[in-house]
């Protein structure tokens, strides 16, 4: 499996959608991997994090994000479980879960309730070590600041906005992963 012929099927090279996507998702990726190359002790499955890293946002060309050229429907939220659908059409099953599973640092299904996420109602935190490592990285890139890598200060602000949970679960990942 190719992950650019799935990106063709859903996204036009040479738009400004696929330069933003590219862009991002390929920056989150080789952080993963380089996360991969630090510790050979943890087993990773290089090769499909290296996949599912290119393929964690597919879901985001159906939503509605005008400054990042989204002209779809859905709110930007619903990315995630968009896109596991998608993988999931796709074959590609344990892709769709790291689409799903990488928002914050995961959601909660006492999150989703709480908040009233308009998300389906299931818990949404990533398991694997895989789609930890790139919900982990896909934190330091926006997709509204191309190429320029986030601060942790600034990362652990933006979480604190939504969830303090949030914050330690990031915490234990840089302790983990970097």
């Amino acid at each position: 499996m190719q992950p650019l012929d799935i990106i063709h099927k859903y996204y036009k090279p040479g738009t400004k959608l696929y330069d933003i996507y590219i862009s991002h998702v390929t920056d989150v990726t080789n952080k993963a991997l380089l996360v991969a190359q630090k510790h050979p002790e943890l087993a990773i499955d290089v090769k499909f994090l290296e996949e599912a890293g290119m393929l964690h946002d597919i879901g985001i060309f159906k939503t509605r994000a005008p400054h990042i050229a989204c002209e779809g429907n859905f709110p930007y939220i619903c990315h995630g479980f968009l896109g596991r659908e998608l993988l999931t059409q796709e074959g590609l099953p344990r892709h769709g879960m790291v689409c799903e599973r990488h928002t914050g640092t995961g959601l909660s299904l006492e999150t989703i309730l709480q908040k009233k996420l308009p998300i389906p109602h299931r818990d949404m935190r990533p398991r694997s070590l895989e789609e930890k490592i790139i919900c982990f990285t896909d934190k330091f890139y926006s997709k509204s600041q191309l190429g320029k890598e986030k601060p942790i200060k600034k990362i652990r602000e933006s979480l604190r906005n939504h969830d303090t949970h949030q914050v330690e679960i990031f915490d234990e990942w840089c302790e983990f992963f970097l």
